[in-house]
């Protein structure tokens, strides 16, 4: 079965994992990291979506990413 792909490479969440101060980074940590940052970014996405149609934009702007990410 083929593995579900990832909108968000493991690559750049292991180098943020050993930024943080791992040594070493298990691929599945990293893919692990990958999906749950994804989630999150869905979420602020979404809402950030419904800030610029509130405001009557079709356009989302740096504001609405900025009100959403404190809403979640």
């Amino acid at each position: 079965m083929p593995r579900k792909r990832s909108v968000i490479a493991a690559a750049p969440m292991a180098d943020i994992l050993k930024s943080a101060g791992a040594e070493r980074v298990s691929d599945s940590a990293a893919r692990s990291l990958a999906e749950i940052v994804k989630e999150y970014t869905f979420e602020i996405a979404k809402d950030a979506v419904k800030f610029a149609g509130h405001a009557g934009r079709k356009t989302v702007k740096r504001e609405d990413i900025e009100l959403a990410r404190k809403r979640v």
